[in-house]
């Protein structure tokens, strides 16, 4: 099409193939850019039209135009005359007209359109009867098309700029005036012809009007016949099930929905044979549908199933011969919820009958789960790949065993842990006593239905109480001597890790177990090798006390195996030995910790002079990983020590103090080894308190040199931990050192505030967080100290430089600063006081305190202000929005009519034609009134709703631009 047929708008078509096209990124780009100013801007109105209405315009290109018009009316209506908005209205239904019978994308964007300009156009009073009379009896789709349209958008309409007064008037019109006339309408279509009542189209307007009409109103009509007969149209079936599904939410409170429940359970029921019949006809979309539809009654109605057990014993039935007949898994997880819901139910004392009557239920409930369980069976020789390579497919079913093991978990607590155990224990015999002679390490016969109760009892593990009794003293003998097949050792290893618990408290089942798990770390498997790990740990973490004689025969093989494992494995193994030796003597602690660790800490420094002289990233990851690895030790190992005596723990972190310094002083370019060594220096103050008192001096010596010569945030992460632990009152503090805790966070807030005068807030967010994530701690413990010190004014423009930022974490870590400091200027602090006379915790905030954060904000509030309000219409990320808008309010709340006043200022500097006719005077009206009225905290959602406004028409992406890149579109009438 030559430019001059296109007319006016031969650019934007230009720019709409250069985005569908395969040119390069920066033409992408350009075109982008321009397109996006287009759809902000007023000549859009007419191009948007003339685009819909030529003959030569592609249905990509109407599709964007149709979409961008939305976007004008939804956003920019203000950009029109109030008078012209009649001919707009009549324009868009020309326009429907036209598209009456599609492309469908296109006719429900022009219905959105029309329905959006209705919100706003209060004084069309004839909505419906209007789009009825001008689509005329040819327009049916389209008419449906409107209706379904009409209740999504206007509950939506709170991104429409209208008043709340205004909004909630006109939904009111628009919804609920006009409920009985649609009902009306839709009956009379549905009876008009067959094809009529399984119309799709009418099925999603249903749907979509069981917002505003109750489901009683059309179950009591004959809509409600269509629906039920829509189910065996193949077309509609789809949508009848949505709808379906809308109805039974719609009686979800069962005491109010009793008769329509009445009604509508025997049509349900009637639809049960389909089950069987879509499960021989391989019909797998009408099974999912029909499991969906009961799975649905079943959640709704479930008070109503406990209450009545034998009235609706019958769907539950339904549901669970859904479960039974899912040959293929792809409907039962929506019948997970209605399992977990229904054991809520009846566990209940008052549904006590109920659980007797659904027992024989959730027992063959478990048989079901446990055989969907199974592995898939390979038609050929070949196990490798049990899914045909589609990685895909393994990870979902992978994550499908974990949820049905949850409805293991609920059948426990249905019909006990010892009958679902010896559920799983009677499959277990019954492979060994069918297939154990036959099978070999290179050959297990039917392994599938052997692997899957293993992993059942793995699923029920933790609703195992210690006391069993009866099964697991069978079935733990029967485990350990299953074959070498790596997946039966893979999940026989997870399950004995489930038991630990149990194990120790029967201690004669330990040996056989840890035998079998440590022969796992042999294995050739390195699936089977990180079970073993895994393993391990919850046998060290819970039997300690059983291995403590062990221990020295532990350190061996902790030493043989370490350096073949992975590093994830290694720390589970870490974890597992350092509990053991947590639990030794007290006189037994050091030397052990000492010989553990040792070893360790000649590898990382091994390891440590390979780095250095080869720069191997290599071995600099594995240096990290060895700290790790110690810190593990010092988190686990915690003896109980008085005041009085030294702590042999505290001992040994004095002997490798000095090399996690040197460590830290030779890798300040290691952001691995770095945030490592703080862990490990943090847990020190963490795991032993006060009692790492003697280690204070060098350990605040190197955070501090630390954060000035490598500019890492985690050396104030680990600051953070000491200031917390030596704070003003903590126990056994002495007042001088607590002191020098605060003069040490002064000196790493200098080098911070150094540092940020030196780079811009992008290049430092990491620090920026764990920085203000430190602040937020210093204000609870150090307030009286912080606020008047000269170094506050500073921090406080670091932090409003920091609002710059655009990064999520960072940016929030701020604001919950800001709102801290600034609720210091006012009678109710963030943080609370201990007040010695009255033995009470309360707030005390002296006048001196409220004074230095005002003078503060006098001096810096504006641009704080503007920071704050600036950020909100065009950079904060969404979740940031309510700390932001908690910072004005506190603003508000210290100096209200100052802060009006940069209100005012900042929104009178915003770009022209950004805000709308009398918006700012409006805004700046209600929210001086508000003030008046002492309501600070509604200026609050005052601003809100302003930014919120102004960033949704100006800043952000309007629809249709993403889709362009992507291929082209189908459209289907």
């Amino acid at each position: 099409m030559a430019a001059s047929e296109a007319g006016g708008f031969a650019p934007v078509l230009a720019a709409l193939s250069t985005m569908q096209s395969n040119a390069e990124r920066s033409q992408k780009s350009q075109a982008h850019e321009y397109l996006e100013k287009f759809q902000k801007s007023p000549e859009a109105w007419s191009t948007t039209h003339s685009i819909l209405s030529t003959l030569h315009a592609t249905a990509e290109a109407k599709l964007f135009a149709a979409t961008t018009l939305k976007g004008k009316i939804t956003y920019d209506l203000d950009q029109l005359p109030r008078q012209s908005l009649p001919a707009l209205r009549d324009s868009i239904l020309n326009l429907l007209t036209t598209f009456r019978n599609g492309p469908r994308p296109i006719r429900t964007q022009l219905c959105v359109c029309l329905v959006n300009l209705a919100i706003q156009m209060i004084e069309w009073k004839d909505v419906l009867q209007l789009v009825g009379s001008t689509l005329g009896n040819s327009g049916g789709d389209c008419v449906l098309e409107f209706l379904r349209v009409l209740p999504e958008e206007v509950t939506e309409g709170r991104k429409i700029n209208l008043t709340e007064e205004d909004l909630t008037s006109r939904t009111k019109e628009l919804l609920e005036e006009n409920a009985t006339q649609v009902l009306r309408l839709l009956t009379q279509y549905s009876q008009s012809s067959a094809s009529a009542a399984s119309n799709p189209h009418l099925l999603e307007c249903i749907s979509s009007w069981l917002r505003e009409i109750p489901a009683a109103d059309v179950v009591n009509s004959p809509l409600f016949d269509a629906v039920v007969h829509a189910l065996s149209v193949e077309a509609s079936f789809e949508a009848a099930v949505d709808c379906m599904c809308t109805i039974l939410r719609d009686t979800h409170e069962v005491d109010e929905s009793i008769e329509i429940i009445q009604l509508v359970y025997p049509r349900l029921m009637s639809l049960r044979p389909k089950i069987r019949k879509a499960v021989e006809s391989d019909d797998q979309d009408t099974f999912k549908g029909l499991t969906r539809i009961f799975a649905e009654a079943g959640e709704h109605w479930v008070v109503m199933v406990a209450r009545l057990p034998n009235e609706f014993r019958g769907l539950v039935e339904a549901i669970l011969e859904c479960c039974a007949r899912d040959t293929d898994r792809d409907a039962i997880a929506s019948t997970f919820l209605f399992w977990y819901e229904l054991k809520q139910m009846i566990t209940l004392d008052k549904y006590k009958l109920a659980r007797n009557r659904f027992a024989d239920i959730f027992a063959k409930l478990v048989d079901i789960m446990i055989k969907h369980l199974e592995f898939p069976r390979p038609e050929g020789p070949d196990e490798k790949d049990l899914f045909d390579g589609d990685r895909e497919q393994e990870e979902k079913f992978r994550e499908f065993r974990h949820q049905m093991g949850d409805v293991l978990k609920d059948c426990c607590d249905v019909i006990t842990v010892t009958e679902c155990l010896g559920k799983a224990f009677s499959q277990i015999q019954q492979w060994v006593s069918t297939y154990g002679s036959e099978a070999t390490d290179t050959k297990v016969p039917h392994w599938q239905e052997l692997e899957a109760p293993l992993f059942s009892m793995r699923a029920m593990g933790r609703m195992v109480s210690p006391e069993e009794n009866v099964v697991l003293r069978q079935v733990i003998p029967l485990i350990v001597q299953i074959p070498n097949h790596e997946k039966l050792r893979f999940q026989a290893i997870m399950a004995l890790g489930r038991y630990t618990d149990w194990t120790a408290q029967h201690p004669e089942f330990l040996q056989q177990q840890l035998n079998f798990v440590i022969a796992g770390f042999k294995h050739q498997s390195k699936e089977v090798v990180k079970a073993a790990a895994l393993a391990f740990r919850f046998f060290g973490t819970d039997c300690r006390r059983l291995l403590t004689d062990h221990v020295t025969q532990l350190h061996g093989f902790y030493e043989s195996v370490l350096d073949e494992l992975p590093p994830a494995s290694q720390e589970e193994v870490t974890e597992g030995v350092a509990c053991v030796v947590s639990a030794q003597p007290l006189d037994k602690i050091y030397p052990m910790f000492k010989a553990y660790c040792d070893p360790i800490i000649k590898r990382m420094m091994s390891r440590a002079n390979e780095a250095k002289s080869a720069k191997d990233e290599a071995a600099r990851l594995a240096v990290a990983d060895y700290v790790q690895l110690i810190t593990i030790f010092i988190q686990q190992i915690q003896p109980y020590v008085s005041p009085s005596q030294e702590n042999p723990a505290v001992k040994y972190c004095q002997e490798i103090l000095p090399v996690m310094s040197a460590i830290a002083e030779n890798f300040t370019n290691s952001t691995p080894i770095l945030e490592r060594v703080c862990r490990c220096w943090r847990y020190m103050v963490l795991s032993y308190r006060t009692a790492v008192l003697p280690l204070l001096p060098t350990l605040a010596q190197q955070l501090a040199s630390g954060f000035e010569n490598s500019r890492q945030g985690c050396f104030l992460w680990a600051t953070d931990s000491v200031l917390r632990e030596f704070s003003n009152g903590a126990e056994f503090v002495e007042a001088s050192t607590s002191q020098a805790i605060y003069s040490f966070f002064e000196q790493q807030a200098l080098a911070f505030l150094r540092i940020m005068n030196d780079l811009p807030p992008s290049d430092l967010p990491d620090v920026i967080e764990d920085f203000f994530r430190l602040l937020i701690d210093a204000l609870i413990y150090y307030h009286a100290a912080l606020l008047p010190a000269l170094i506050c004014s500073p921090i406080l423009s670091a932090a409003i430089s920091a609002l710059t930022l655009q990064q999520e974490a960072p940016l929030t870590a701020t604001l919950h600063f800001l709102r801290d400091f600034l609720s210091y200027g006012t009678d109710h602090p963030n943080s609370s006081s201990f007040d010695e006379t009255s033995n009470t915790a309360r707030v005390i905030n002296p006048p001196e305190i409220q004074q230095c954060v005002k003078s503060m904000v006098a001096e810096q509030g504006e641009v704080l202000t503007q920071r704050i309000l600036t950020g909100m219409m065009f950079s904060f990320p969404r979740d940031c929005f309510p700390d932001a808008s908690g910072v004005l309010l506190a603003l508000f709340e210290i100096m209200p009519q100052q802060v009006a006043i940069w209100v005012k200022g900042t929104i009178g500097m915003l770009p022209a034609g950004t805000v709308k006719a009398g918006e700012g005077e409006r805004l700046m009206s209600s929210v001086g009134m508000k003030l008046q009225q002492g309501e600070v905290r509604k200026v609050r959602v005052l601003l809100q709703d302003f930014t919120s406004s102004y960033r949704r028409r100006n800043v952000a992406p309007r629809e249709g631009l993403g889709r362009l890149e992507a291929t082209r579109f189908r459209f289907n009438g």
